[in-house]
């Protein structure tokens, strides 16, 4: 009997809680407030936007560009590797056989 008492009590306290909040955030005056909280966002920006300093632009003719391109192309040695790791694996049999 306690125990479905209990649940019951839950129960009613969850619903008042989401009627309050609903009714809180539907009412008139919780939309007076918040429109009115936005322009003052808004007014705010605007008188701080007014304040602004502008920097004047000292960016001209920064960029340095260069004149010879590099054309060596690198060398690979790919081949040269394979054969020295050969020539050493080759090594390494002989020496295990010894």
């Amino acid at each position: 009997m306690i125990k479905e008492l209990k649940y019951v009590f839950y129960i009613i306290i969850i619903f008042f809680f989401f009627f309050f909040i609903s009714r809180y955030y539907f009412s008139d005056e919780y939309k007076k407030k918040s429109y009115r909280s936005l322009n003052l966002v808004d007014d705010k920006i605007n008188i701080f936007s007014e304040n602004l300093i502008i920097l004047e632009n000292d960016t001209n003719d920064i960029i340095e560009y260069v004149e010879f391109q590099k054309d060596k192309k690198k060398k690979y040695h790919f081949w040269e590797l394979l054969k020295w790791l050969i020539e050493e694996d080759l090594l390494q049999v002989l020496k295990v056989q010894s």
